[in-house]
């Protein structure tokens, strides 16, 4: 039988509280290992967040200094921006049923991203030696993740139809030669609660899970 996935689609949803729930998850299922899997889809509003071993030098603006929401957090990965419009997927996942594998793990959520846009004509691209998924050289989506006990959190942001400025106030990953752009470069009529459903669909059969819905806190 498939590994039961609990799937909860949030609305606009802060980032702290967000990362609060992940980890919360993440400790329940460390205690108890048995407990399904959850895949969270939501927005956050303006924010950015940096991984583990992010370097400032990326960052453009004043950090002492800005009224911009900012957090450092346990995920690989350089600085990155989430906004409205933004799909933003935190899988957690426990990867003994899986792969104990976090090479396999991020080709995996890589595959659901090109998978789903590939729904809508679009051929995604992975390139060697950075992570996420790129249309016509544009950056559409980014992956930074943690695992902890085989547990993993963080996750996925795919750029459907969000405002871009506020990447320009950084380097986007660490990345200053290769543009971030949003589906809605290619595809003016998207809609985000299309991109969430399809999402779903693909996750569960990339990963082999059956997922169900969770009832909103």
């Amino acid at each position: 039988m498939p590994r039961l996935c609990g799937l909860k689609i949030q609305a606009i949803t802060p980032y702290s509280l967000a990362w609060s729930h992940q980890r919360s998850l993440v400790e329940a299922r460390i205690a108890n290992p048995d407990l399904p899997d959850v895949l969270l889809l939501l927005e956050h509003p303006p924010v950015y967040t940096l991984g583990t071993g992010s370097d400032i030098k990326f960052i453009k603006f004043n950090l002492d200094k800005t009224d911009k929401e900012v957090y450092r957090i346990e995920r690989g990965g350089e600085v990155t921006y989430h906004c409205p419009g933004q799909l933003v997927g935190y899988p957690i996942l426990n990867l003994r049923y899986y792969r104990q594998d976090l090479h396999w793990y991020l080709r995996q959520l890589e595959e659901v991203i090109l998978q789903t846009i590939a729904i809508y004509g679009l051929s995604g691209e992975r390139i060697a030696g950075l992570t996420g998924v790129w249309v016509e050289g544009y950056k559409i989506a980014a992956i930074g993740i943690k695992v902890s006990h085989w547990i993993t959190y963080h996750g996925f942001a795919i750029n459907v139809c969000p405002d871009l400025s506020g990447f320009a106030e950084i380097i986007p990953c660490g990345i200053a030669n290769k543009p971030v752009g949003s589906l809605r470069q290619f595809l003016p009529n998207i809609s985000l609660m299309q991109v969430q459903q399809d999402l779903s669909r693909v996750f569960a059969s990339v990963f082999g899970v059956e997922l169900f819905s969770l009832d909103k806190d």
